[in-house]
């Protein structure tokens, strides 16, 4: 039985703070055939301070006129907007997500809104309450792992798992620990958590990519693993794929020219449907691990597979040697591995040339 990669396209802040703009980018999702549209959820005055620096690619994309509180202030979404496109989301029948970045907008999207995951974001995983009060919401996790070590990655499953398991003893590092090595702590792990290989920086380089790196996650903590794309095009998304990524996140855009911070870095509605279709028919090709014949291929085998052959004409009672035998194409007689068995044996009727031997 086939898997489904669960995809999803990363409308982030490319909204641009339009709500006309949103819906444009839920439809290419929707018409891109991915299975949810994630978008982003913080208060500027929660996120960052006023003097803090903005990451070069957003100086590179939006220029150093304005910090990065200015520009994050713009693209906000407010409780309306968020109704509005979950709303239109579910009306167009794909899954509306959210990234929370403060715990009012965790309250938002797991209260009010009534989200039934959240997606954590590579610069929260060692925001220990965050990820403390996220936990203690019940809900599914993503949790995307850029910028981070396999111990940082370790240490936010046990703040997860400490908060799955509701337990009243104090947060401490101790207790995380003992909350991660626990077989009840695990059990919930595994229910409830997905990771994400992430390279941090758009675009990402390929040779920082690293895909090797979901390997180590999948056999360190036993979890789903997929994979953020932040790279050009959509080779690497499709290469996670056949790596065994079991979801995978893009971001998309409506035009790589629009002003904002991740247009850029983005897809555009017809590169997202092709990395999909791309995506389905990898899905259908990883198959089912077993070496056997394809039912498409054994009418082939006929025809591609060879025989025993007399390369000459050979009577009756004259022995098979190497200058009277051969191997020739179609497949229905002798198999080649009879080769050694037939010489010096004697024909027990009249071979032509070219004639397959069926004794």
């Amino acid at each position: 039985m086939n898997r489904h990669v669960f995809i999803i396209a990363e409308a982030g802040v490319n909204h641009n703070g339009s709500v006309e703009l949103a819906k444009k980018l839920i439809d290419a999702a929707v018409q891109a055939g991915v299975d949810a549209v994630k978008f982003q959820t913080f208060s500027a005055d929660s996120l960052v301070s006023g003097d803090a620096p903005k990451a070069e690619y957003q100086r590179v994309a939006s220029g150093l006129q304005e910090s990065q509180y200015k520009m994050l202030k713009k693209l906000e979404m407010d409780e309306a907007m968020h109704n509005t496109l979950m709303h239109y989301s579910t009306y167009s029948g794909i899954e509306f997500l959210s990234t929370p970045f403060d715990e009012n907008s965790l309250d938002l999207l797991s209260n009010r809104l009534g989200l039934n995951r959240i997606k954590i974001p590579s610069g929260e995983i060692t925001n220990a309450p965050f990820l403390l009060k996220i936990a203690r919401t019940g809900k599914q996790v993503i949790l995307s792992t850029g910028m981070s070590t396999l111990g940082e990655v370790e240490t936010a499953l046990g703040v997860l798992a400490f908060g799955y398991l509701g337990g009243k003893s104090k947060p401490s590092p101790h207790a995380f620990a003992r909350a991660f090595a626990s077989t009840g702590g695990h059990r919930k792990l595994q229910q409830k958590v997905t990771l994400l290989h992430c390279t941090t920086e758009y675009p990402a380089p390929f040779e920082d990519v690293n895909l090797q790196a979901m390997d180590t996650l999948r056999k360190a903590f036993g979890l789903p693993v997929g994979y953020s794309d932040h790279t050009d095009g959509i080779a690497v998304a499709i290469a996670a794929v056949a790596r065994g990524a079991v979801l995978v996140e893009k971001h998309l855009t409506l035009d790589k020219r629009l002003p904002g911070p991740d247009h850029k870095a983005s897809l555009e509605p017809d590169e997202l449907t092709v990395l999909v279709r791309s995506i389905r028919q990898v899905e259908q090709a990883l198959g089912t691990g077993l070496k056997v014949p394809a039912t498409t291929e054994i009418k082939n085998r006929l025809v591609a597979r060879k025989s025993l052959v007399a390369t000459q004409d050979i009577g009756r009672g004259e022995p098979f040697s190497e200058s009277n035998l051969s191997v020739k194409r179609p497949g229905d007689g002798l198999p080649p591995l009879r080769y050694w068995d037939m010489l010096g044996r004697k024909a027990t009727k009249n071979y032509c040339k070219d004639e397959r031997i069926l004794e």
